[in-house]
C-alpha cells in the first residue's frame, strides 16, 4: 500500500509540474505574430543578398563560403521609443577599426532608453562616405558580446529626421553583423567603451562562426 501511494504521490508531483510547465508558454499575440513574419521576410532577403550580391562580404574580397546567417528569434520586447537628444558641441571622435585603423566620426546624438527599471546610453555617430554622403549609426556592445553575439560588436543604422520632437524606433531585431564578422579581409569599426549596452540584448543577429 505504501508503494502504491509513493507512486500516486511522484505521479501527482509530476502532473503538476507538466501544467505549471504548460502555464509558462506565453500564447502570441496577433501583433506579435506579423512582426515575426515582417522579421522573417526581412532575414530571408537579407540572406539571399548576402549569399548571392557580389558587393557582399561573401563574394567581394575571395570567396567564402556561405551557410545562413543566424539570428535570435525576434523579440519585441529589445524595441524601444525614444526621442534624440543632440550633443551641444557634435565633436570629432576617433574609432579604431579592427586592423588598426583610425577612423573619424561626428558624436552627434543619443538616446535614453529604460530595461527592467534601468536607463541606459545609447550614442549615434554621424559618419560621411563620398558615394552616399551622411549616414548615421549605432555600434554597440552588450552582455551577449563574444558569447552568443559577435565579439567585436554589432550595428544599427539610423534615419535621422528633421524634427526635434520626433519619437524614433530603435529596434534590436534590426542589430546586424558588420561584413568583419565573416571574413577578415574587411575591416570595421570598434564600439567604444562608452558604447556598451549593460545588458544581454537577445535580438539581432549571432555569431556567424561558432
Amino acid at each position: 500500500m505504501k508503494f502504491i501511494n509513493s507512486i500516486l504521490a511522484i505521479f501527482f508531483i509530476v502532473l503538476i509540474f507538466i501544467s505549471c510547465k504548460e502555464e509558462e508558454k506565453r500564447v502570441l499575440t496577433e501583433e506579435e505574430i506579423n512582426y515575426s513574419k515582417t522579421i522573417a521576410h526581412i532575414r530571408e532577403s537579407h540572406d539571399f543578398y548576402m549569399k548571392t550580391n557580389p558587393n557582399s562580404p561573401f563574394n567581394a574580397k575571395g570567396k567564402v563560403d556561405f551557410k545562413p546567417l543566424k539570428y535570435f528569434e525576434p523579440n519585441m520586447e529589445y524595441i524601444f521609443k525614444s526621442k534624440l537628444i543632440l550633443y551641444d558641441s557634435q565633436d570629432s571622435v576617433t574609432i579604431l577599426g579592427t586592423k588598426g585603423e583610425e577612423r573619424k566620426f561626428v558624436s552627434y546624438g543619443y538616446f535614453n532608453i529604460e530595461y527592467k527599471n534601468e536607463n541606459y546610453k545609447l550614442n549615434v555617430y554621424q559618419g560621411y562616405e563620398p558615394s552616399i554622403g551622411s549616414y548615421y549609426g549605432i555600434w554597440f556592445t552588450d552582455e551577449t558580446t563574444n558569447k552568443e553575439s559577435y565579439g567585436v560588436g554589432r550595428y544599427l543604422n539610423m534615419r535621422i529626421v528633421d524634427d526635434p520632437d520626433h519619437i524614433y524606433t530603435i529596434d534590436f531585431n534590426a542589430a546586424y553583423n558588420p561584413y568583419c564578422a565573416y571574413s577578415k579581409e574587411f575591416t570595421c569599426a570598434i564600439p567604444r567603451k562608452e558604447d556598451h549596452i549593460g545588458f544581454a540584448i537577445k535580438a539581432g543577429e549571432k555569431k556567424f562562426y561558432d
